[in-house]
């Protein structure tokens, strides 16, 4: 499929790098189609909408910057995206790049949930005062390499 990028310009996309978010993205709930697009910046990608070429969104895997993140998400969440068993599920949160120069952050609180078998997407909210919707990825980074 061929795609208009906001980062990349026009590109081909195949099928399984497209996701479905059914319900939106808290803000933007009217744009349900997405491609997970390569960034020239390892390990982040690109969320870019099919349907706006000018909507795209840095993810990168929490993991990554907090090993010790952890989701606790209900099976009546799990369920909107049809999640059958843990290992079907792939995690991954939206980044924030400031153009003021200030410090690029990961949105924890509120983390995207991907469905690797249907390729089916929600946006969770977490109730867990640990995670902020703005972790700074730099110093969380730092603190991981001092331990």
């Amino acid at each position: 499929m061929e795609l208009l990028t906001k980062a990349r310009g026009k590109i081909t996309i195949t099928d399984d790098r497209l996701i479905t978010i059914p319900e939106g993205l808290f803000g933007f709930e009217d744009y349900k189609k997405f491609a997970l697009v390569d960034s020239d910046y390892e390990p982040f990608i690109w969320l870019q909408s099919c349907e706006d070429p000018n909507l795209a969104f840095l993810i990168v895997d929490p993991f990554l910057i907090c090993p010790e993140y952890e989701t606790d998400i209900d099976d009546e969440s799990l369920a909107k995206i049809d999640i059958k068993k843990p290992e079907d599920i792939i995690i991954m949160t939206i980044v924030t790049v400031p153009h003021d120069g200030s410090a690029i952050t990961a949105n924890f609180q509120g983390p995207l949930v991907i469905n690797k078998q249907n390729h089916k997407c929600m946006q969770a909210i977490l109730s867990d005062n640990r995670w902020s919707t703005k972790v700074n990825i730099f110093d969380a980074l730092n603190s991981k390499g001092a331990d």
